[in-house]
């Protein structure tokens, strides 16, 4: 049906016209209109009269039919149009209110397209995130961004991190082969896990600094965690794709952002907490009042390494320095 039919028909009265009814009214109209013509014109006598009594009936007629029709489509609407309206506005409302709950469901609140510069809205929204939590959930390579993070946040919330094991001769396999693909032909496959290994001490270092903002920290190290970066917080989990070939030569991958009652919430905090609770993983607590001693000896238990106190101020500051850097390029000031 067109527009313009639709629009004609809007009322019970315009109905009745569209209608094999109104077809027939029009036709006992123009009856008794004819008859009447015709009775004004003719001589007083019984011909007059039966064509007279005929156009007054077929008048009466007609207006009654019409009284009595526009009464039964004006019910039919009311019975049958209105039901099938309200009918079909619930059906809508319901698929709506279903599509809004798969998009909660299964599709990002926010997408950060991979780039080979940092982008200030990722790091901003971010942090808000972080600001408001009260449990943080990390599981990434070192560990190293999610203590700059903590630094910088002015909170106090419970952490718990999955990193990468230090003294596995694996360790690292998935992230280095992932910069093997940004790096190029020139790439150089020990200096690189060389440089992934100085990296997880350096993470070690800033969880120890960032010690006094938690009220606990508890590691757990994996052989090789899985390559794509995973922040969780009591509202939203962020999921940095450095498993997305599409963007493997880019510096920052691609980060998707999900909220609470996402299904990929729950496989995520479903998944973080088999592995911190396993029975046979390694676990460690990061007290906010630990002492340096006691962390020295955690280190050399986790790395393998042991460090004098000078060596091990060296690797604050050099902590340190990424702290400074990291918040100067991702403009979080601190």
């Amino acid at each position: 049906m067109s527009a313009d039919a639709t629009r004609l028909r809007s009322n019970p009265i315009q109905e009745i016209f569209w209608t094999r009814t109104g077809l027939l009214l029009l036709i006992l109209i123009l009856v008794s209109g004819t008859s009447l013509l015709l009775a004004s014109g003719m001589s007083a006598g019984t011909g007059k009269t039966l064509v007279n009594s005929l156009g007054t009936g077929t008048m009466i007629s007609a207006v009654v039919s019409f009284g009595q029709t526009l009464i039964t489509s004006n019910a039919s609407q009311k019975a049958l149009v209105a039901p099938v309206i309200e009918e079909s506005r619930r059906t809508l409302q319901e698929l709506s209110a279903e599509y809004r709950s798969l998009n909660q469901e299964f599709f990002p609140t926010d997408v950060f397209e991979a780039g080979n510069e940092p982008d200030p809205g990722f790091n901003q929204l971010l942090m808000q995130d972080l600001r408001a939590t009260k449990q943080y959930f990390f599981r990434g390579f070192s560990g190293r961004h999610a203590a700059a993070r903590l630094l910088l946040s002015h909170t106090e919330p419970e952490v718990r991190v999955v990193i990468a094991d230090p003294r596995e001769a694996t360790t690292g396999s998935g992230r280095a082969r992932y910069l093997l693909r940004h790096e190029g032909a020139e790439a150089d496959l020990d200096e690189i896990r060389t440089r992934l290994r100085d990296e997880t001490w350096m993470g070690l270092a800033g969880l120890y600094a960032a010690r006094s903002r938690c009220t606990q920290i508890e590691v757990t190290v994996v052989d090789d965690p899985p390559l794509d970066r995973m922040e969780m917080f009591d509202s939203c989990v962020w999921v940095t794709l450095y498993s997305d070939t599409e963007g493997a030569k880019a510096l920052y991958p691609r980060t998707l952002r999900f909220a609470e009652k996402s299904y990929i919430y729950g496989m995520e905090r479903t998944e973080f907490l088999r592995v911190c609770n396993a029975r046979g993983g390694k676990h460690f607590h990061i007290a906010p009042d630990m002492p340096e001693e006691e962390f020295l000896g955690l280190f050399e238990k986790l790395t393998g390494a042991r460090l004098p106190s000078a060596q091990f101020q060296e690797l604050d500051d050099k902590f340190r320095a990424f702290l400074q850097e990291f918040s100067s390029v991702a403009e979080l000031g601190g």
